[in-house]
């Protein structure tokens, strides 16, 4: 048996590991574990297939970034119910951080700009921000239907729309930025990301993946703390009405 298959199955038997505990104690996401799963393969195998023809046709590379971006802003505005346009600012939350990343990073050459470069740099990035901006919006829109009578309680006492909010959106803010701050705190401690073992894996030193590692690292934080705060921006701006009033948002 191949080396690929056994991964797969590798693979498979955690997932399945996941469904059986799910299903043991009632949690009741058997079902969305079993999916995700085979979304994962199905997807991981196109998307190699894919990457594999961007590697042969170099141009194919910008059209491949945009289905990146395309499908995070759908993802995570699917996630957040409530918000009008919700994809369309989600989107501009994650694109604009993520390929203003990716464009510096390769024009002061810590990357090359290749391809085999430029697509994976631009995948992690552009799954951070899209990481930030599910949790960042989703804990804002929470916040407001939580915390709608402390909100009421400030515009009565005559606060600006934005001044009344301020306090649920640093939150939310708070709340994005936690994942990405604890992995940047807890490199190499308490976990070894990805890049760094894909890069030891593939050969490279130990000072070069460290090295690498680290400015993925920083940019993510940057991406992220940029993408949760222009989404926290848009949000308002759907959310206020005239009058320094702020649109009712009903739950999920």
């Amino acid at each position: 048996m191949s080396d690929i298959w056994l991964k797969v199955l590798a693979g498979a038997g955690f997932a399945a590991i996941a469904v059986v505990l799910s299903l043991h104690y009632r949690l009741g996401h058997a079902r969305e574990i079993a999916l995700a799963a085979v979304r994962a393969l199905v997807q991981l195998a196109a998307v190699g297939a894919a990457i594999a023809l961007v590697f042969e046709f170099p141009g194919l590379a910008l059209a491949f970034v945009a289905v990146m971006v395309t499908t995070a802003g759908l993802t995570a505005g699917g996630r957040l119910r409530g918000l009008p346009a919700a994809r369309r600012r989600a989107l501009v939350a994650i694109a604009v951080p993520a390929l203003v990343a990716t464009a510096i990073l390769l024009a002061v050459g810590s990357f090359a700009f290749t391809p085999r470069s430029t697509v994976p740099i631009a995948g992690i990035l552009i799954g951070g921000a899209m990481a930030a901006t599910t949790l960042t919006g989703r804990r804002l829109l929470e916040s407001l239907r939580d915390e709608a009578p402390a909100i009421e309680a400030r515009l009565a006492l005559g606060h600006a729309a934005r001044t009344a909010l301020a306090p649920a959106v640093r939150g939310a803010i708070h709340t994005g930025l936690i994942p990405v701050v604890d992995q940047t705190r807890s490199v190499g401690l308490v976990t070894l990301p990805g890049t760094f073992v894909g890069l030891i894996l593939g050969g490279a030193s130990p000072e070069q993946a460290a090295a690498t590692q680290l400015v993925v690292l920083l940019a993510l934080l940057a991406v992220e703390l940029a993408a949760g705060l222009l989404l926290a921006e848009l949000m308002q701006r759907a959310l206020i009405l005239p009058g320094e009033r702020v649109r009712r948002v009903l739950a999920a």
